[in-house]
């Protein structure tokens, strides 16, 4: 409400001339610009519980691309890909680490190290179907029309929307495009599959190595989009959930992710140690070759006889003096060689325990991108 007072005024009556001050009430109601992205979110925004009500903007191409179909940044389609997209980038970071777990030990009386490929198999699946919704999201990217940032005037100014293909495209190539098709690459799959096969002949005590730069490469990049997207999610929403239980869920999945790729790393690195070992030993060992050490091999069973490599690196062996350092408990419980599930229950565990240890300064603000 506005109240207007206006000055003094001379009234004319039978008793003369007199002053009477009044005061007139009058409402004015002031329509202020709604930024378009509070009245951008229709059934998608109604079923997450953010964002107001409203419509799908979809613009048409000019004439010249007359079956090219331009999608508003700011509509309900978008705010719903991205929370499916979130979803899906938080399944990838789960996925990822899984691959530390496909190298395995075969124990015995004479050890080597192979692969676990029924669970390399299962991983690869839910991976690529991971992937398809990085390139998904590339598609998308090159449909979606973006502001022009010297056009924006003001508060509340939208600014002018380019709907332009050609410039969507130079725009999008000049920005982020290289970061998605990097983060798209199955660069895991292709390790696992086609790098480490090729050279299981000659044998190389860094093919874990390979496998663990490579997908932290990767899933560094993956952290830095699901970062951007949250924000946006955020500049449009408010919020990244409906309830408090929901975001409280998000962190805690957020400090498990976190343990679980803390576990797969340390398991990894045991086997790496087991191995370096081994090798250790069969440079001292006249008879010994290392592609002895790969279960893709066939050692000579004169050496496999007279050996003493694996007697030697047995970490539960107190009496030798080989440091396994940290990876000690692990190898001396024949981790390695056990199920998936054991393997990976054990190694979960050890990371929830030493996540804070071992960063002392991780604090739970940093769960909130």
């Amino acid at each position: 409400m506005e109240y207007a007072m206006f000055g003094s005024r001379r009234v004319d009556d039978d008793t003369g001339f007199r002053r009477q001050r009044t005061v007139r009430f009058r409402e004015e109601r002031t329509k202020a610009t709604m930024p378009i992205h509070q009245k951008q979110a229709g059934p998608a925004a109604r079923k997450l519980g953010v964002g107001n009500w409203g419509k799908n903007r979809i613009f048409v191409a000019g004439q010249d691309v007359p079956h090219k179909r331009i999608i508003d940044p700011t509509s309900d389609f978008i705010l719903l890909w991205n929370y499916v997209f979130r979803v899906s980038c938080f399944v990838a970071l789960f996925m990822d680490p899984l691959y530390f777990y496909v190298p395995k030990i075969v124990y015995g009386k004479t050890s080597c190290v192979g692969k676990d490929r029924h669970l390399a198999i299962i991983i690869t699946v839910f991976r690529s179907i991971a992937d398809l919704f990085y390139v998904i999201q590339i598609v998308i990217k090159f449909m979606t029309a973006y502001i022009n940032p010297s056009s924006k005037s003001g508060v509340f100014g939208r600014g002018e929307l380019v709907t332009d293909p050609n410039e969507i495209a130079k725009t999008y190539l000049r920005s982020d495009f290289v970061v998605d098709l990097v983060a798209s690459i199955p660069v895991p799959q292709i390790i696992t599959w086609s790098v480490i096969p090729a050279i299981k002949y000659t044998w190389s005590g860094h093919n874990n190595d390979i496998l663990f730069l490579a997908a932290l490469f990767q899933y560094i990049l993956r952290l830095y989009l699901i970062s951007s997207l949250n924000s946006k999610i955020l500049k449009v929403t408010g919020a990244f959930s409906k309830t408090a239980w929901q975001g409280a869920v998000s962190n805690l999945l957020l400090y498990m992710t976190a343990s679980h790729v803390l576990g797969a790393l340390w398991y990894l690195l045991s086997v790496d140690r087991q191995t370096a070992c081994w090798q250790k030993y069969c440079n001292d060992d006249a008879g010994c070759h290392n592609k002895y050490l790969s279960c893709n091999a066939e050692p000579d069973p004169n050496w496999a006889k007279s050996t003493a490599i694996f007697k030697n690196c047995n970490a539960s062996n107190k009496s030798i003096s080989f440091d396994f350092g940290m990876f000690e408990t692990v190898l001396s419980n024949k981790a390695p060689g056990h199920r998936f599930l054991k393997k990976y229950l054990y190694c979960l565990w050890w990371g929830l325990q030493n996540l804070r240890l071992l960063w002392p300064d991780f604090e739970c603000k940093y769960l909130y991108w």
